[in-house]
């Protein structure tokens, strides 16, 4: 059995069946479908080339191909499928195009009445809390809660919504068209923060006067006005003092910013409404200069829409 002392011994030669029974050598040639050829040589290894050094080597940075451009809507990113995204066009840009002058006119007022109920959603969703406890009221509350309507729930509900809008406002929540929602939803969290934030210096005010300390000052971190904000008239200004003057000292700061808000939202409609009425004023003046005016302009003209 020599194929026992070849298993065992410590010897390893190029031919690892050398020292195997012949018959048994023999059987294995023959039943192998793969023919073993003694003392084969291993392939000698290329040696290295510059491009092999370069992939090898951490500190060579390996130059990246040319990849055909495709859209941010593509979810291949690599440049697959490029052809099929070669005439891609988004469907605002589209829409863009094809919508008329009355169609933009109603986009841009439609945005700006929207806003007055995209902050109400917005707060009512981060008083959720306090209208689920009015409602548990109503339903389960005490006999002296529901013989008074459950009034100090229904205060606090109210106190909040108030609050949440205001600073909603304040912050420029759904001011500008178009703008990613991710950007309303963060402007929705700092809101509900800062709102949180102003209930809780309520409660540490009304501890300070029980305990005869002095009363703590709550600091918004609302945004600072800057030179491009509209500057309010005289009479507008008068509206907003007699207004301010009915509020407590506490909620001033944050309403007159809510306040300079909507008048700067209002003057943002007013300004993509003049750019709209502008560029329907150029086309006119050039269908006329070309002799091509319609009855429509004739008709625009005289009603001063967009300047004769």
């Amino acid at each position: 059995m020599g194929w026992l002392s070849s298993t065992f011994s410590t010897d390893r030669s190029a031919d690892p069946l050398g020292k195997l029974d012949p018959k048994l050598r023999e059987f294995l040639e023959k039943e192998s479908p793969v023919k073993y050829t003694p003392n084969q040589q291993q392939p000698a290894r290329p040696p290295p080339t510059s491009q092999t050094q370069r992939n090898n080597d951490p500190k060579v940075a390996e130059p990246v191909a040319d990849r055909p451009v495709v859209p941010a809507a593509s979810l291949y990113q690599d440049g697959r499928y490029a052809h099929l995204w070669k005439n891609y066009r988004p469907l605002s840009q589209v829409e863009a195009e094809s919508a008329t002058d009355h169609d933009k006119l109603m986009s841009v007022l439609e945005g700006f009445k929207g806003r007055k109920a995209a902050i109400g959603r917005a707060g009512l969703e981060n008083c959720a809390q306090q209208q689920e406890e009015w409602i548990n009221c109503m339903k389960h509350g005490s006999w002296e809660d529901q013989l008074q309507m459950c009034r100090h729930q229904v205060r606090r509900f109210e106190r909040c919504y108030t609050m949440q809008s205001r600073f909603l406002r304040a912050l420029g929540y759904g001011s500008v068209l178009g703008r990613p929602a991710v950007v309303d939803e963060d402007i929705q969290m700092h809101a509900d923060s800062l709102c949180q934030r102003m209930l809780k210096h309520e409660e540490e005010v009304e501890q300070a006067k029980k305990d005869g300390m002095p009363i703590p000052v709550f600091e918004a971190a609302l945004p600072k006005t800057n030179a491009s904000t509209v500057t309010p008239t005289e009479e507008v200004e008068k509206q907003w003092k007699e207004k301010l003057d009915k509020l407590p000292e506490d909620e001033r700061a944050v309403e007159e910013a809510a306040l300079r808000a909507d008048l700067q939202a209002k003057a943002d409609v007013a300004k993509n409404v003049k750019k709209i009425w502008d560029a329907k004023k150029e086309e006119r003046d050039t269908r006329k200069a070309e002799g091509q005016s319609t009855v429509a302009d004739s008709v625009a003209a005289l009603f001063g829409r967009g300047g004769k």
